[in-house]
């Protein structure tokens, strides 16, 4: 309105009056762009140079030699190089030069600068990936996990489908071969609706992409066929996808939650890429296999004739194993070193750039020269060792390319080389140079003056600055800091918005660090120069589906054990169909002592749980119809009772007293959490959410936070420690060893390093002068966070204001701790983490005495774990440790036996003489053992060769390389315990399993290549070490006589009695739960064809799950899955469902039988049921003349109406009018209630 009504633009009002008139403040943005365009003819115009993000590549425009640089690009007069670029700034230049380009390959020297480089790179394009990189020491490992090849194929699916990409690659990702992309694409399968589709054909075919194929789909690289049903999970895809056909054509195509099993969203075609990144042909894989076998027999004979018959056997047995492999899981196997026998045809990663339409960067070339020179001398010396000693034939001594071929290769294409120094490469001749002129931003270091400073000097030098933060709040918060201080700034999330002379601009975004162009007078600087370290931008990732459900037959065996809840404990041996009275239902058979068998109807799934003790010791049997059983249930029962009381008693005091009552959030609270460098987990979110709720209120806290290690438990607490602080209240953080209190003290001195927070430590490893110093600070309140062992608990401890205390792994303190524990308590919130996992069903008769988060998923952004299974093997162990002692790491070194440790340790020392060893076990002194273990936490320690003592607790960013002697002798969650020891940070872990070849058991090949897929998934085995360590869990929140009561009657069981204790006497008093069991007998043939579900195990959990239908919806919502999962439900799967709900609703009004003999239907009352007897007549009248009730038998008689069809045998007609007749009458019995 002014610009009309005074004729004057507001550009003329800036330039009047530029200090009174920010940007910021006239509505910075699109309007004023508008504004400005016709207040002095530019603006928009100028925004049509070139496409978004002009905000940040529009000042290199006035640079001459840029503007070269941009032409050459443009007319491909390329190659050419640029000098004098750093750090953050090439990522600028690179996407400045190449706006109007698809694809872009940017190669580097090493993983972490590929790291940052693409870190950087999302700023201008959110298409970014990392191409990772194999290593091709490790090809000979005989099964590897996907997590590599499933990011490589998501590339691939991008470069087929022609979508523009930016890939960061290190040189050595360049290195391995490859198939051509045609040949891939050839490869790739399109389903739409409406196809016609062989099914046979398409199973053969998926074998050959390298998809696995199971009775279940859980992970990605796994497809599954039932009937017309098959469900794939391709590595590109978020959620596996369900193909259903009618006859063979596609009827339906829709994507499906691998945990539930249950479809999301319908699609209308699907295309699935290869599993693995060689597809093997039937033709490519018996001619390579012939090419193989024709090799090793010339090798063979030559190793013979040279007398080294070892090597010869030893060669023979590697090829034979590795044909095995191929044969029985051709996804998985190292195709890597065989490369050469199959395909004669086979490019690098880089190949796929050199078309034209792409450009590709090298990041300083001398050092990927160098970085290529070093990877081919390591593969060369490792494999002439290995070749030696008869490990590799010779067509595996070349199956990497030579990193001078390929870069001779790049230089055809479109090709720009990046870096600081002025450098002539002779083996990398360019058509033109270009200098330009850069500098680095000097880091603040929190020296917010200097910046201002700073920013005054830019600013009256009328140059543009721009200033990154990592979020929003952050950035416009940095803004306001900036005007308080006298400056024109002004926040904007346009990345169109072109910034002037003298403007600062902030906005969010994250780059390394800061960089200027003096020549142009250009500066950005990002939030990491201004406070320190880089944060990482935070994406938030909702799952569109919620929960999974752990089902407790999901892995029932023929031959375990189970408990019936009225007979006990026998063995299952399997479902069986049997027909009585011309009636066809399935039955499961239990075997008990003495040769007793039970047969019991599989809808009556729900009173047997398979039985869980925490020993490994076999249980008692018991035997059918004696009374052992229901003693032990008494006694359990009681002691259940017991604990149940006293959990109730524990709630209702907690309830009424009052706590201290925390303030809301405040802005330093929200910007401490937003220096949290990693993205939280959704449950972790809503964790501190309880937690701090918690706080808040003026009940006194008692919250437990489980979840696994490293999933995030320790920053809960510190944010709940730094709220308590900042109410002017002391935290007191317990922890069970001074290793773990040193540990916690690093983690809280580097978040709390920026805020007046004052954290000290008391342990062992203090002096007792320090020690002295740290008591006189907490009683005068100049302590505000205490960390330490047990010794926190002394009696000369006094506390200013106490306000929170915070346990680590509770179960790890004895009882006269937890004693003294219990006076500190008191009044003071409680905040309980634990790594063990708290058991789902005990959690639900828990949750209302004891505040429970529990944190189930995953944290982003750790790099996948790569694990090799492979046979002990002295060059391995060497070239693994000194892989990662290269990178600055140390490893772990598990061998599980006390006696021979150092041994061990010698041998080790041997292999690599540089190295730093150091052995620890359990049988060490405690002062002994924290002495290594605080070497090794300090850096000092390179090698840790321990027992499995490390799979407690111990959090050691720096250690990404595990060796595990004897793997097959330790129990699957130990491995996955251990296995969670390294991939603590974002660089590739590695894990190594190994085992000795020769005492390996010759199973079925089949077998044994289960077992180790399952070490390196952890699919289906982790559920186990999940289930293992639940039961050790639930031992330890009850205490010890608690869990003889849980072995007695196992522990499903024993949840399940705990719960209805504590719901019975939350309910009011004392009152038993009624227990009683329902029986439905009508002549329908009610069970699950074979036909229908093939599979024993999956058919168990329907049954299980039909068990468990109370309602009508329960019914439907079941019945639909049946439908989504196993196609259309024949008749006797309907009556199933059908009576399964009758049951339930018998059971609902104490029925205990209805039973159909001849024309008459009897329903049999519990003998205690809570009926008001004086409604029965009225019962009666409504059913008149039918129904009858017989006092002396105590039953109800009803006549079933006639139908015209009298005869003496009843029908299966029959019972589907039985059915419908019970189903009205139950529904009447309600009158009685």
């Amino acid at each position: 309105m002014r610009e009309r009504g005074t004729g004057r633009g507001i550009a003329e009002l800036k330039q009047q009056f530029p200090e009174q008139c920010p940007s910021g403040i006239l509505g910075a943005g699109r309007t004023e762009l508008l504004m400005r365009e016709r207040g002095t003819g530019r603006g928009i115009a100028e925004l049509k140079i070139g496409g978004r993000m002009q905000t940040f590549y529009q000042p290199l425009y006035g640079y001459g030699e840029f503007k070269e640089l941009q032409d050459a690009v443009k007319k491909k007069k390329l190659p050419v190089q640029v000098t004098g670029c750093i750090d953050s700034q090439k990522c600028h230049l690179i996407f400045a030069a190449s706006q109007e380009i698809k694809k872009r390959l940017i190669i580097t020297y090493n993983d972490l600068r590929a790291k940052e480089i693409y870190e950087d790179c999302k700023l201008y394009d959110r298409e970014t990936y990392l191409y990772p990189a194999k290593d091709v020491i490790f090809f000979s490992a005989d099964i590897r996990g996907n997590a590599i090849v499933g990011e490589r194929i998501r590339i691939l699916r991008r470069l087929m489908e022609g979508e523009p990409i930016t890939v960061v690659a290190t040189i050595d990702g360049g290195m391995d071969k490859v198939l051509p992309l045609d040949y891939l694409k050839e490869n790739c399968i399109q389903i739409r609706s409406a196809d016609t589709v062989n099914i046979s054909e398409l199973e053969a075919k998926l074998v050959q992409m390298g998809y696995e194929r199971q009775i279940q789909v859980e992970a990605a690289g796994e497809f599954a066929v039932r009937g017309g049903i098959i469900d794939i999970f391709p590595l590109t895809e978020e959620a596996p996808v369900r193909v259903e056909l009618w006859g063979d054509e596609v009827d339906s195509i829709r994507s499906f939650d691998s945990a539930s099993q249950r479809s999301i969203e319908n699609l209308e075609e699907i295309r699935i890429y290869p599993a693995s990144e060689f597809v093997l042909e039937q033709a490519v894989k018996e001619k390579g296999l012939a090419a193989l076998e024709a090799e090793l027999k010339e090798f063979a004979a030559k190793l013979r004739a040279e007398r080294k018959n070892e090597e010869a056997a030893r060669i023979g047995k590697a090829v034979a194993e590795f044909k095995e492999n191929l044969e029985y899981c051709q996804g998985s196997v190292g195709l890597d070193s065989y490369v050469n026998y199959f395909f004669t045809k086979t490019v690098s990663f880089f190949d796929y750039f050199c078309d034209g339409e792409s450009a590709i960067f090298l990041d300083e070339p001398a050092r990927i020269m160098e970085k290529g020179q070093t990877v081919m001398t390591e593969f060369s010396e490792s494999m002439t060792g290995r070749i030696e000693k008869g490990y590799i034939l010779p067509g595996q001594m070349d199956v990497i390319f030579d990193y001078r071929a390929l870069l001779a290769g790049i230089m055809g294409a479109n090709t720009i080389l990046l870096s600081m120094l002025e450098t002539k490469f002779e083996k990398l001749p360019v058509l033109a140079r270009y200098s330009l002129t850069v500098k680095s931003v000097n880091p603040y270091n929190n020296n917010f003056e200097l910046l201002v400073k700073d920013l005054k000097t830019w600013k009256k030098n009328g140059c543009r600055v721009i200033l990154l933060s990592g979020s929003r709040t952050r950035a416009e918060r940095l803004a306001e800091d900036l005007r308080d201080h006298g400056l024109v700034a002004f926040f904007s999330e346009d990345r169109n918005r072109l910034v002037q002379n003298g403007e600062i601009m902030v906005t969010q975004g994250n780059v390394h660090r800061g960089f200027e162009y003096p020549m142009i007078k250009f500066v950005m600087i990002s939030e990491s120069d201004i406070f320190g370290t880089a944060k990482k931008t935070k994406k938030k990732k909702v799952k569109a589906y919620e929960g999974s459900k752990i089902s407790s037959f999901s892995d029932l065996n023929i031959g375990d054990y189970v408990v019936h809840e009225n007979h006990g404990l026998g063995i299952y041996r399997g479902i069986e169909k049997l027909t009585v009275d011309k009636v066809t239902k399935d039955y499961i058979k239990i075997e008990y002592a003495g040769g007793g068998t039970l047969y019991i109807l599989a809808t009556g799934l729900d009173i047997i749980q398979k039985y869980a003790g925490a020993g490994a010791r076999k249980p008692k049997l018991n035997k059918l119809g004696s009374t052992e059983w229901k003693t032990t249930k008494a006694r359990v029962r009681g002691a259940v009772k017991d604990i149940a009381q006293e959990l109730v008693r524990l709630y209702a005091l907690r309830q009424s007293k009052k706590g201290f009552a925390f303030s809301p959030d405040d802005t330093w609270q929200k910007e401490f959490e937003e220096l949290f460098p990693y993205e939280e987990t959704n449950d972790q979110l809503r964790a501190i959410e309880e937690t701090k709720r918690d706080m808040e209120s003026a009940r006194i806290m008692d919250r437990l936070v489980c979840g696994d290690v490293g999933y995030g438990k320790t920053e809960i607490a510190i944010r709940a420690a730094f709220k308590a602080v900042l109410d002017k209240k002391q935290v007191v953080f317990l922890v069970p060893t001074t290793i773990l209190a040193q540990q916690h003290y690093n983690t809280f001195m580097q978040r709390m390093k920026d805020y007046a927070v004052n954290v000290e430590m008391l342990s062992r490893f203090r002096t007792p002068a320090e020690q002295k110093r740290v008591l006189a600070g907490m009683e005068k309140g100049d302590v505000d966070i205490l960390i330490g062992t047990h010794r926190v608990l002394s009696k000369d401890i006094k506390y200013k204001d106490l306000g929170l205390l915070i346990i680590d792994e509770e179960q790890r303190f004895g009882v006269a701790h937890k004693e003294k524990l219990k006076q500190v308590k008191g009044e003071v919130d409680v905040l309980t983490l634990t790594a063990t996992p708290i058991p789902r069903t005990l959690h639900m008769s828990l949750a209302g005495i004891r505040d429970m988060s529990v944190l189930e998923e995953p944290p982003v952004d750790r790099m996948p774990i790569q694990t090799f299974v492979l046979e002990h093997n002295d060059e391995m162990i060497r070239e693994a440790i000194n892989r990662e002692l290269a990178r600055g790491g140390q490893v772990y070194y598990v061998y599980n036996r006390v006696n021979g440790i150092d041994e061990i340790a010698l041998q080790v020392q041997r292999l690599v003489p540089e190295a730093n060893v150091a052995f620890a076990h359990g049988q060490m002194s405690e002062r002994q053992l924290e002495k290594i273990m605080f070497k090794f936490v300090n850096g000092e320690v390179d090698v840790l060769i321990s027992t499995t003592i490390i799979e407690t607790g111990l959090d050691i960013s720096n250690v990404n390389t595990i060796i595990i002697d004897d793997a097959d002798r330790l129990g699957l969650s130990q491995l996955y315990q251990l296995r969670g020891r390294v991939g603590r940070s974002n660089r590739t872990a590695y894990a190594f399993l190994m085992y000795k070849r020769d005492k390996m058991l010759k199973e079925v090949a089949e077998k044994r290549l289960q077992a180790i897929r399952e070490f390196t998934e952890l699919g289906s085995g982790f559920k186990i070490a999940m289930r293992d360590l639940e039961i050790r869990g639930a031992g330890n929140l009850l205490g010890a006589e608690q869990s003889g009561h849980m072995e007695a009657v196992g522990y499903d069981l024993y949840c399940k009695m705990l719960n209805e204790a504590v719901k019975g006497l939350k309910d009011g008093g004392e009152e038993e739960a009624e227990n009683f069991e329902t029986s439905v007998e009508l002549p329908l043939n009610a069970y699950i064809p074979a036909t229908y579900i093939k599979n024993e195990l999956q058919k168990l959990d329907m049954y299980k799950r039909v068990a468990g239908i109370e309602t009508l919806e329960e019914l439907e919502d079941l019945q639909e899955e049946f439908i989504d999962r196993f196609g259309e439900p024949p008749k006797p799967v309907l009556n199933l469902l059908q009576v399964a709900l009758l049951k339930a609703q018998a059971h609902a009004v104490y029925l205990v039988g209805i039973e159909q003999k001849g024309d008459t239907l009897w329903l049999t009352p519990y003998a205690r049921a809570k009926y008001h007897v004086e409604r029965i007549p009225q019962l009666l009248k409504l059913h008149s003349p039918l129904l009858d009730f017989k006092k002396n038998a105590l039953v109800f008689e009803y006549r079933l109406p006639d139908t015209g069809r009298r005869n003496a045998a009843y029908t299966v007609h029959d019972g589907e009018q039985a059915l419908a007749e019970a189903k009205k009458l139950v529904e009447s019995f309600r009158i009685l209630l």
